[in-house]
């Protein structure tokens, strides 16, 4: 495509509507019309080029409608994303396919099938964060080049027809001491803090241009907010695990990949007495009964030393100590731990004993471990029991067989098969809190509940976040531009002297009651009126 060269001389990209130099209309379809200064007039590569693939794809990604319902769909999948919890707060151990369908039904199955459950590490929502970032860049650099350009080249001298078509002119004639009246005019201009050029009888008068970056700054700040948006599901970039750890138990942390151990040693949980501390939750208490004042987990922290070797336990240092709290957290390497959840007195170990229903005769006890349960008990003397199945969280599935919500141990049952000296086939037993049934025939012994052990379990959330600042510095870049364009305002004002007249013409992006003031300063002592506002009349003057 061929470039554009004005009647000044100066040559225009393709595209231009206004000479980039003197401004002269160069597609003067409707030459009465007031001129659209929004860029200027200068070429987008989005008008020019619409050909090839690439043309094509540019142009969608820089309009701003296409911008403006990507951003629209993305806050409605977000919102979307609330209506259940996601997948991070459902329980532990726990099939999130069939947690979902379980709670909600063929709602909780849609939303499950279509990933809201994990909404902000689904592909598509990414995909959509990213196509985001890709129209703000695009509608930057389409946007912003040539304007820079225009704004850059821009003459002192202007076409007539230029600024006849502007909003604000109006032409006076000067009889006497026009260059007095001219030299007054760009003296109040410097007052008003104008940088003004002048050429060949010619002035251009213009302040604030960096307001004109204002939304671009916003568009750049707001790429670099999207970045580390995205750099969260980049790992070890974001962590944010659940680590549930009972009393007395060493568990890895995850997200560490395997670098850190964490021991609890204790759990504990103090409530408001109501006694002691009558004016504290008065009415909670009185209401609830109990409101919880502290809890806290007391921990170790450990790093592994050397290698991972699968199946040897790993060898540990100790690092720290610490108890931790609500807003409280244990923080080393750029991990925090917070407590934020607990359960106390979770099931750990159930013991039974074998007995003889006709003699009362008991063989035992043996323990069963309900987080790593065995699948053989021997009792000595001939006496043993197999473990046959384990349901930690039992209850009776749509088919009536006896099946697991979860692996914690909320309401374990057992499939026991008892082998004595006088029963070396076995006998089978199911054995519940409360239950203890016979599906194969009544047997000769029993399995009778002999003891419980139950230990405190702490919920910690584990966090480690390096794209926090990245998000700060794109929020305040963002604010940068919201202020630069909101505050202030680009204005400029042409003074051309023709003949016995001087015309005078004014543009601004937004105020223009503003503008229309500081003209009235900018010629106080003169005896040129205000030029008049053509958006109020039918043609320009």
């Amino acid at each position: 495509m061929e470039n554009v060269k004005c009647e000044c001389g100066h040559v225009n990209p393709h595209g231009t509507v206004l000479c980039e130099s003197c401004g002269k209309p160069l597609e003067d379809k409707e030459p009465e019309k007031l001129l659209d200064m929004r860029y200027d007039g200068s070429a987008r590569r989005s008008q020019v080029y619409k050909k090839t693939m690439v043309d094509k794809i540019w142009n969608f990604f820089s309009s701003v409608k296409v911008g403006v319902w990507l951003i629209v769909i993305t806050l409605v999948a977000s919102a979307l994303g609330t209506i259940y919890p996601q997948e991070m707060y459902i329980p532990p151990n726990v099939s999130p396919s069939e947690f979902y369908k379980d709670q909600y039904g063929w709602s909780g199955q849609l939303y499950y099938d279509l990933g809201f459950h994990d909404l902000y590490g689904s592909w598509w929502f990414l995909i959509m964060i990213a196509s985001i970032g890709i129209s703000l860049v695009i509608c930057s650099i389409d946007r912003v080049v040539p304007l820079y350009r225009a704004l850059k080249k821009q003459g002192v001298v202007r076409h007539e027809g230029f600024l006849k078509r502007q909003r604000i002119f109006g032409i006076a004639s000067v009889e006497q001491k026009q260059d007095e009246v001219f030299k007054n005019i760009k003296e109040n201009l410097k007052k008003r803090k104008y940088h003004v050029r002048t050429e060949k009888g010619s002035l251009l008068a213009e302040k604030n241009r960096f307001s004109r970056w204002g939304p671009y700054v916003n568009h750049v700040g707001l790429i670099i907010f999207l970045i580390g948006c995205m750099l969260r599901f980049v790992p070890q970039m974001y962590i944010d695990e659940v680590l549930w750890i009972r009393e007395g138990e060493t568990k890895v942390i995850p997200g560490t990949e395997g670098k850190y151990y964490l021991e609890s040693e204790s759990f504990k949980v103090e409530l408001y007495d109501r006694e002691k501390e009558p004016e504290v939750f008065d009415a909670a208490l009185e209401r609830v009964g109990s409101v919880v004042k502290n809890y806290q987990t007391d921990t170790i922290l450990y790093e592994r030393m050397g290698e991972i070797v699968h199946g040897a336990e790993p060898e540990l240092k100790e690092i720290k100590e610490h108890d931790i709290r609500v807003n409280e957290p244990l923080k080393h390497d750029g991990y925090a731990l917070y407590q934020v959840d607990y359960k106390l007195n979770e099931f750990n170990s159930m013991s039974f004993n074998l007995v003889d229903k006709a003699t009362g005769e008991k063989v035992g006890p043996f323990k069963v471990n309900l987080l790593d349960p065995a699948t053989d008990y021997d009792l000595g003397n001939g006496y043993r029991v197999e473990l046959m199945s384990y349901f930690a969280d039992f209850y009776f599935d749509d088919d009536q067989n006896p099946a697991s919500k979860s692996k914690v141990p909320n309401n374990p049952a057992f499939v026991f098969n008892m082998f004595t000296p006088s029963t070396p086939d076995g006998e089978v037993s199911f054995v519940a809190i409360q239950e203890n049934l016979e599906p194969l025939g009544e047997n000769k012994y029993k399995l009778e509940f002999a003891g419980l052990e139950v230990k405190n379990v702490s919920g910690l959330t584990v966090r480690r976040d390096y794209t926090l600042w990245i998000l700060a510095v794109g929020g305040a870049i963002f604010m940068i531009g919201v202020i630069q364009g909101m505050y202030w305002n680009h204005r400029r004002i042409w003074v051309h002297q023709k003949g016995q007249e001087i015309w005078i013409a004014a543009h601004t992006n937004k105020n223009w009651f503003g503008v229309k003031k500081e003209l009235e300063l900018v010629l106080a002592g003169t005896d040129i009126p205000v030029p008049i506002d053509q958006s109020n009349t039918e043609k320009p003057a």
